[in-house]
């Protein structure tokens, strides 16, 4: 069954997102940088944010559960711009190839709500997509199948009756690949762009 659209998760796909860029300078120390990003402003905390709660209340939660950070943790969102440095070109590469050949493409992304008008406002790339699930604005996040589901719903309304079958989904956490192949979606795990260009073009796409 041939492939009528593909879905991009955007941090680590297309998006360079990174919090060292900002703690390597507010600790130096890497064991320190990795333990406090591996075990208090990490991705655990962050999915709450990416479900729909707001920065403010997932930071004052954070802070008050570890006052000696207090300072650090706050400057986690404040400073969060400065965490997305760019696009990755080789994923670019790919997204462009799709648009070039008149491919749909659509994105689902786990992005607090709070972040996304900064993103939108920033990348007028991403005006190329013809729809954009963003998981703080429907309160779910990825590997949730609820929210693979609604976002078939929403590529459903530009392409009435696709099947799960005819679309394919990159993202660079396994998790959400898997949840993707449990869908019905053909999910890539995006590890590296020359390989998931190899497994677009298995499925026929122009990459």
């Amino acid at each position: 069954m041939a492939i009528k659209a593909v879905v991009f998760d955007l941090g680590g796909v297309l998006f360079d997102w990174d919090a060292d860029y900002v703690y390597r300078e507010l600790i130096p120390d890497e064991v320190a940088r990795k333990h406090f990003l591996g075990h208090i402003c990490n991705g655990a905390w962050r999915l709450k944010q990416d479900a729909g709660q707001s920065l403010q209340a997932g930071t004052d939660e954070l802070a008050a559960a570890h006052p000696q950070h207090e300072m650090l943790i706050r400057l986690f969102y404040r400073r969060w711009p400065e965490m997305l440095r760019g696009t990755l070109p080789e994923g670019m590469a790919i997204f462009d190839a799709l648009r070039h050949a008149d491919i749909p493409v659509y994105a689902l992304t786990n992005w607090a709500a709070d972040t996304w008008p900064y993103t939108l406002s920033h990348y007028p790339f991403l005006q190329g997509f013809r729809r954009i699930v963003v998981s703080g604005l429907e309160g779910m996040v990825k590997p949730q199948l609820p929210l693979y589901h609604l976002t078939h719903e929403r590529i459903g309304m530009d392409l009435p009756d696709i099947s799960p079958a005819e679309i394919a989904f990159i993202d660079d956490t396994q998790i959400n690949a898997e949840a993707a192949r449990t869908f019905g979606w053909h999910g890539i795990h995006h590890i590296a762009a020359t390989e998931t260009a190899r497994q677009l073009r298995e499925l026929g796409l122009p990459v």
